[in-house]
């Protein structure tokens, strides 16, 4: 099942998710699967960037829970500290 599981979720990423976060110069790659739960990374404009959870639970996780139902939670294991070219950077 979480392998099965790990390819639909990659297909996903590659033919919808990818396409609407580079036009930011933003990226998200398959961590892994594990109990129905999906770690992903996020990179480029989107490691750092101040709407990269909105992004996350309101694009990518609704996206991926409406396609792939047996998906649970998916959590992001970026270390947005690190990002060098955030596309938004909030005021501080």
């Amino acid at each position: 099942m979480s392998e099965e599981l790990m390819t639909k979720v990659q297909d996903l990423i590659e033919n919808m998710i990818n396409p609407a976060v580079a036009g930011h110069g933003g990226f998200v790659q398959l961590v892994d699967v594990k109990d129905n739960k999906v770690y992903l990374q996020m990179g480029g404009g989107c490691q750092g960037c101040g709407a990269a959870d909105v992004t996350l639970k309101q694009g990518i996780e609704r996206l991926i829970k409406e396609e792939i139902p047996e998906v649970e939670e998916v959590l992001d294991t970026t270390d947005h500290a690190s990002g060098e070219n955030p596309y938004y950077q909030p005021t501080k």
